[in-house]
């Protein structure tokens, strides 16, 4: 009965190298998958994110329109200071900054015969492109 009180080292049994390469190669299988799914669905966040910004600045820039009369003739920066022409300015900013797109850049303004165009070029960060790349405008919302 004593005998069996102790475990021989030879006894215990252990993985063999090949099983530890099998598991791993399932692992790197999935992890694969995975990222393949994550990273398709934070493209597409983004584009949604960038749509959400134009709206937010349209908005911004109709408070402008309806305070100003017109819209901004120089850029978005009239929405964070207030330009010489327009009294009824603020008397908060519009935004508190100009805000980038979702991948880092400015977005375009578009300023022609009383109405404007906002537009992020995308993830290749120029004009045309299709999928994630396509541009995304204030035209479409």
């Amino acid at each position: 009965m004593r005998k069996n009180l102790f475990i021989k080292l030879n006894d215990q049994k252990g993985m063999t190298l090949l099983e530890i390469m099998i598991v791993l190669a399932i692992l790197g299988g999935l992890i694969t998958i995975l990222a393949g799914q994550v990273t398709s669905r934070l493209a597409a966040a983004r584009v949604k994110e960038a749509r959400i910004q134009i709206a937010e600045i349209g908005k911004a820039l109709d408070m402008f329109y309806t305070d100003c009369g017109f819209y901004p003739e120089a850029g978005l920066s009239d929405l964070v200071n207030a330009p010489s022409n327009c009294p009824n300015w603020g008397p908060d900013p519009y935004l508190k900054k100009i805000p980038k797109d979702p991948w880092g850049n400015e977005f375009e303004y578009e300023y022609d015969n009383g109405s404007y165009i906002l537009v992020s070029y995308g993830e290749d960060r120029k004009p045309g492109g299709d999928g994630t790349s396509k541009d995304i405008s204030s035209e479409e919302l």
